[in-house]
């Protein structure tokens, strides 16, 4: 601390200056508190901590997970269009797609890919012995070749259908069908409608197809010898040109149904990706309100730890005085104490988020992400509460006599 300066006055009598505090000065006497009561700071911190430790993570997880969709949908790409039928004008009546369905959208330009499945009215168990009502939930759909590569999908193990396997009893699953089923690896056989079939290939998830996980899929030519297919297709996939998708998809119901293209309804498989993704931090919003509850709670912690620390360093604050600070001096000691306690705990709590983040990211395989304007507003947050928070303390602080606090104390 600097020494008093002084200038005369009109009568030649010298008056005195109250010194400067340099940022030193400042950071010695706020940190003073700090040092002589460390088990009430970090009480009091933690309150601040929890706090910034919930809405960070939060936050985090919220972006993590965002970000594990975006990444699925560069993936799996937004230019897939399925066409499927809809729902007939009179009550009662099925529709389907002709048969000549997938040559017909694999004429449309701008058209890379087309597959197509159909539902077939069979049951797989794994066994014959196996109840024909108890089918899991696993539907059985005839595939035209091209479909998995249409989807950008990939199989998990075995291999898949092909034009020689096509025909023949051999079915390949996928991964949900597979789990419920109980079969591991291929070579395994399952009771597909009057016959065993033997599994050929296991898939790997379809994000942008959740129906063929569920399915046992067998080639189309093979269900129409082996399981009284029609040839109907039930749904149509196709890929296409990026800057093509709108226009396929304006003519892609009457290519599929001349005749009745009311019939025909086509869907967008990424849509419900994108809109998850839009939509990920919508929950998020509870849990940060919650945060920010914990934070305000740590806030009154803070202020009440300064209002005792004033209280119990009443002799203190009187001997300073008594020796020339200022009121303004005895503002910034306690301000700067305040926000020294809730700095720590901001620091601690963006630690805790970000590890929190980081376990989570790390056990369901998402990448981590932490953006910054959540530590840098969460931090924020934390100085912000410290000023308010010392605001009312300091200013007690400043106008206790020098006199009535040695008394006192």
């Amino acid at each position: 601390m600097k020494g008093r300066a002084g200038d005369r006055t009109s009568g030649g009598r010298e008056r005195l200056k109250a010194a400067r505090l340099s940022p030193r000065d400042v950071a010695h006497v706020g940190s003073s508190g700090l040092r002589s009561r460390p088990m009430r700071v970090v009480l009091s911190a933690l309150g601040i901590a929890i706090g910034i430790a919930t809405m960070i993570s939060v936050v985090g997880i919220s972006a993590s997970s965002q970000a594990q969709l975006l990444r699925e949908l560069d993936k799996l790409g937004t230019n897939l269009l399925v066409a499927s039928p809809g729902e007939s004008m009179f009550a009662g009546e099925e529709v389907k797609l002709p048969e000549e369905s997938v040559g017909m959208v694999g004429r449309i330009e701008g058209v890379q890919d087309v597959g197509a499945t159909a539902d077939l009215h069979a049951t797989v168990r794994r066994t014959e012995k196996v109840d024909e009502d108890d089918t899991g939930g696993i539907a059985v759909k005839a595939t035209t070749a091209d479909l998995l590569r249409v989807l950008r999908g990939e199989v998990g193990s075995g291999g898949w259908l092909n034009a020689a396997t096509g025909r023949y009893p051999s079915v390949v699953l996928g991964h949900v069908a597979a789990e419920r089923l109980g079969i591991t690896e291929p070579g395994r056989q399952v009771w597909l409608g009057d016959r065993y079939f033997t599994v050929v290939g296991i898939l790997d998830p379809l994000p942008l197809a959740p129906e063929i996980e569920r399915s046992a899929l067998v080639g189309w030519e093979g269900a129409k010898r082996l399981l009284a297919f029609d040839g109907h297709p039930t749904s149509v996939y196709e890929r296409s040109a990026d800057a093509a998708v709108e226009d396929v998809r304006k003519v892609m119901a009457a290519t599929v149904d001349p005749r009745n293209p009311q019939n025909v309804q086509v869907t967008d498989p990424s849509s419900a990706l994108r809109a998850k993704a839009a939509t990920e931090g919508a929950f998020s919003s509870l849990l940060l309100g919650l945060g920010g509850i914990a934070l305000l709670v740590g806030g009154v912690g803070v202020a009440n730890t300064m209002i005792i620390s004033v209280l119990e360093r009443r002799y203190e604050i009187g001997l300073r005085r008594s020796l020339g600070a200022t009121r303004g001096q005895i503002r910034i000691q306690f301000v700067t104490e305040s926000l020294m306690l809730s700095g720590l705990g901001g620091l601690a709590g963006v630690a805790l988020g970000a590890a929190a983040t980081g376990v989570y990211a790390h056990s369901g395989g998402l990448p981590w992400v932490v953006p910054l304007w959540a530590v840098g507003g969460g931090f924020g947050a934390t100085l912000v509460i410290g000023t308010v928070a010392g605001l009312y303390p300091a200013v007690r602080a400043s106008r206790l006599s020098p006199t009535l606090a040695l008394h006192a104390a």
